[in-house]
């Protein structure tokens, strides 16, 4: 069925060629025959790497000399193509990559993971009684970022009657694999333990740089939590200069995604399972090779003892570090929902106020009225005036020839009566205007007052019921704890409960 699954896999990938290299490290029991070579890996030797043939061959071994375990592996460091950790895709031809896992007894299965994401270790004994290998697959990739692919993978066996692991190891530039294998080659002399590439691997994986990725995200907490709550724990030039409300909103979910970056949860469950592994190695190796790893493998389960602890109290600060995201997460949303209301006032304030202002207008068609008043007075005398006071008759020597009166124009000598009466009267009438005018002014500024008052006790009145209720649900940073949030609710109930329901329904 293995092989079944396996060849049906071949067929269904895609094939991206890297660039291939291969690493070799044997030891002997006289130091000066020790190999440790990296080199290019072409085509027409690869075969001839898989099985140790021509200038891969083992040496003729002086007399006394013997081996005693090494590593031979095939590298792509710093793979560079898109979809070299695309599901499907495959960095050997379809021929060289079947050849490889089957001369090597690399396991299946690892070719079925090329679309997982996220860390992930597999470790099992193969099912050959004469020739046993103990199978690793440890990996790592995720999805496209800028158009690429990123990611790790390595897939081992060792043979428990040679001591050699064979692999195949393949990582982008993003990874930690070129400096993993330097490292591994300045081990060269405890390669004997299969482990140990993987475990220098996840020592990179859980390095120093997720524990300072985590203190700046802590960080970055405090200063939201200053630009939210008014939390002062931190220096003043590390204040937020103003409160953008989207800014925040941004900030708070970098911060949070920030903290969610390689979750400890997954890694104990690699530590997990690279504890298995130990076990099922060390229960299966030669005891003439277990007295010589014994001191390595102790040394390797204390660091997985000491990743553990490590991930255990990194798990309980995030988890402190996302509740606390969570309460000014919920705080922010209680400030944008009263900035709503906020608005929402100010528009009913605005609203109130023009309706206010139209309603004075009104007064405009008065000034019309007030004009005509004006006007009035005057052109009723001159009507009255028009009747006898004056005599418009045209004389012969200003007028037409047919005037037969002889008399020519006569003007009353009481023609100032016209004036007496009609500038007082008129003087009288805008006086009174005026003064009619002020009064009413004086009496809208006083509206308008009472208006502003009313506006401003309606929106303290609302904070003061949005305060209430969010204090019944909990107290803040700096409540002074059960005592003052008891005093807080006890005060709050203290407002009528009538008051309340005309507020709310406001």
């Amino acid at each position: 069925m293995d092989n079944f699954i396996f060849r049906q896999h071949i067929i269904d990938c895609e094939t991206v060629e890297e660039k291939t290299t291969y690493l070799e490290i044997l030891n002997y029991s006289d130091p000066a025959w020790n190999v440790c070579e990296e080199h290019p890996l072409t085509d027409d030797e690869f075969e001839n790497f898989l099985n140790q043939r021509g200038a891969f061959a083992p040496p003729k071994l002086a007399e006394g000399v013997k081996f005693q375990d090494g590593i031979r592996l095939i590298v792509q460091k710093d793979a560079c193509q898109d979809d070299t950790f695309a599901p499907l895709h495959i960095s050997l031809k379809p021929e060289a990559y079947e050849s490889m896992v089957r001369t090597w007894h690399l396991p299946f299965g690892s070719i079925e993971s090329s679309s997982l994401v996220g860390p992930f270790f597999w470790c099992s004994n193969d099912h050959d009684e004469e020739d046993r290998h103990l199978q690793i697959i440890f990996r790592k990739s995720d999805v496209r970022k800028k158009g690429k692919t990123r990611g790790w993978e390595i897939m081992l066996s060792y043979s428990y009657n040679t001591g050699i692991t064979t692999g195949f190891v393949k990582g982008t530039e993003s990874s930690d694999i070129t400096t993993s294998l330097r490292q591994l080659t300045a081990c060269f002399a405890e390669v004997g333990h299969p482990l140990l590439l993987p475990i220098i691997i996840l020592s990179h994986d859980l390095s120093s740089q997720n524990d300072k990725r985590q203190r700046e995200a802590r960080d970055w907490l405090r200063r939201l939590e200053n630009a939210i709550t008014l939390r002062n724990e931190i220096d003043e030039k590390e204040v937020y200069s103003d409160f953008d409300v989207d800014g925040i909103n941004r900030d708070l979910v970098e911060c949070h995604s920030r903290v969610l970056w390689k979750r400890p949860q997954a890694y104990q469950e690699i530590v997990k399972e690279f504890k298995e592994a130990m076990t099922k190695f060390i229960e299966n190796v030669p005891a003439e090779r277990n007295t010589n790893l014994k001191t390595l493998h102790s040394s390797m389960l204390s660091r997985l003892d000491f990743y553990r602890v490590k991930l255990t109290g990194m798990e309980h600060y995030i988890h402190t570090t996302l509740e606390r995201l969570h309460i000014q997460r919920q705080a922010l949303y209680n400030i944008m929902a009263q900035k709503e209301s906020k608005l929402n006032l100010e528009i009913a304030s605005q609203q109130r106020r023009l309706a206010h202002a139209t309603k004075r207008d009104g007064t405009a068609m008065k000034t019309l009225s007030l004009l005509g008043a004006v006007f009035l007075p005057g052109t009723f005398m001159a009507s009255v005036f028009s009747m006898t006071f004056f005599d418009f008759n045209v004389g012969p020597n200003f007028g037409d020839p047919s005037d037969s009166s002889g008399e020519g124009a006569q003007v009353s000598n009481q023609l100032w009566i016209y004036f007496v009466v009609t500038i007082p009267l008129t003087l009288i009438i805008v006086l009174s205007w005026y003064f009619i005018d002020r009064r009413r002014e004086r009496k809208y500024a006083e509206e308008d007052v009472e208006i502003e008052k009313g506006i401003d006790t309606m929106e303290k009145d609302i904070l003061a019921i949005m305060r209430k209720k969010t204090i019944n649900k909990a107290t803040t940073w700096n409540s002074g704890g059960a005592t003052a949030a008891a005093a807080n609710r006890a005060r709050m109930l203290a407002i009528k409960e009538p008051e309340l329901d005309a507020y709310e329904m406001v």
